[in-house]
């Protein structure tokens, strides 16, 4: 099974706080409280979103954190990125030479066109759209049933 780690998925909410309001600076505190974590987790994961220019921080009385951006400028793809680094399905999906049997291998150019379609399904889904809870329809393309797939997105 393949999923995201779990502060990756608590990155998604705390985002999908801010993006709900995207002009408000909230504390690391309230937004814990909004997302219904604890605020250490929450502080922790500000530092690497505020790091990859998702939020911006604020200092003083009335400072916090807010989105760097509209929320329908980032998409998950940059909020796995931020948090686990590159997206890489296998060691070799993204860097070469880190596999003893690279040379004879052939199954490495399937698994970096795996890796492009999972970038890409990232990539074409913003905050915006997670708020809304609807699912980005693909251009051109007819309406397809709604099927849950499992991600663990491995760090590179």
């Amino acid at each position: 099974m393949l999923r995201v780690t779990k502060l990756t998925d608590y990155a998604t909410v705390v985002l999908t706080v801010l993006a709900a309001d995207p002009e408000a600076v909230m504390s690391a505190s309230e937004l814990a409280e909004r997302a219904g974590l604890e605020p250490p987790t929450v502080s922790k994961l500000l530092k690497p979103l505020a790091q990859a220019g998702l939020v911006e921080g604020f200092r003083g009385a009335n400072g916090g954190y807010r989105l760097s951006r509209p929320p329908a400028s980032i998409s998950l793809v940059e909020v796995v990125e931020a948090m686990e680094g590159p997206l890489a399905m296998t060691e070799c999906s993204i860097h070469a030479g880190n596999c003893t049997i690279e040379d004879q291998c052939g199954v490495r150019a399937n698994w970096r066109r795996i890796n492009d379609v999972v970038v890409e399904a990232l990539r074409n889904v913003s905050l915006a759209q997670m708020i809304d809870g609807v699912p980005p329809a693909p251009p051109d393309s007819p309406a397809l049933p709604s099927r849950r797939i499992d991600l663990r997105l491995a760090n590179a």
